[in-house]
């Protein structure tokens, strides 16, 4: 069974819709943890338009799981990960126009780049992570860069329009996951999962953890984020 990690951005997004405190991104992360998640993704964007600094201290210091912080491989970034020490940072590709993270980090062409960031991090004992599409030359990339830990993009998938499409996006990831399997790699996945096609991804063998987020605290409103969290541990196992 995949593990689930739940990404709590759009909790902070909810609070910065007013600037004020609430809802708590750190209360959402404590009940996520109750409901059986098995660690809390945040993603720290340079513009800090959801969360923020303070939240991923608070987040450290109070999760009993494990703390995945995405990330740019900036150098700005890399400093504020390097002195809180996540368990786990992903590297990302972040624009500042965009609404969410569009596609995978191009390794191929920013080696150098992701290669300083993923040692610099790696240095203070943070496992790295590099969230790309499941390109064979990316993946490869991945490996030459020192990252021990991939997560495959499944915004294809997700987003693609009849069955066929789908079934055609689904053979894509699952021959990725073989091949960075291969390579020596942990495999996560993650992007545009939901509680319709989730568990068609659930179950290609060898992903190590799913990591969601839109789908479940927009079902949390109307249901609670226990229950939200709950119902998706169910369709991945």
């Amino acid at each position: 069974m995949a593990k689930l990690g739940v990404n709590i951005d759009h909790v902070a997004t909810l609070r910065q819709a007013r600037r004020g405190i609430e809802p708590d991104p750190v209360r959402a992360a404590l009940l996520c943890e109750k409901a059986g998640c098995n660690s809390i993704v945040a993603h720290l964007r340079e513009d800090r338009r959801h969360i923020n600094d303070d939240d991923v201290k608070r987040l450290k210091k109070e999760i009993k799981t494990l703390l995945n912080l995405e990330m740019s491989a900036n150098a700005g970034i890399v400093k504020a990960a390097m002195e809180i020490k996540p368990y786990q940072s992903t590297l990302v590709p972040e624009k500042r126009q965009e609404i969410t993270t569009e596609g995978g980090l191009d390794v191929v062409s920013n080696m150098r780049k992701v290669s300083d960031a993923v040692r610099a991090l790696q240095s203070k004992g943070i496992k790295v992570s590099l969230f790309i599409d499941p390109e064979s030359a990316e993946i490869e990339a991945a490996a030459k860069a020192g990252a021990g830990i991939i997560e495959i993009h499944t915004g294809r998938y997700a987003n693609a329009a009849g069955a066929k499409q789908k079934e055609k996006e689904l053979r894509v990831i699952a021959g990725a996951v073989e091949f960075a399997l291969s390579l020596g790699l942990v495999v996560n996945a993650g992007h545009g999962l939901d509680y319709e096609n989730v568990s068609r991804v659930a179950a290609i063998d060898g992903i190590e953890e799913l990591n969601i987020g839109h789908a479940i605290i927009s079902r949390a409103v109307f249901s609670g984020i226990e229950n939200a969290v709950g119902d998706m541990l169910k369709l991945i196992s």
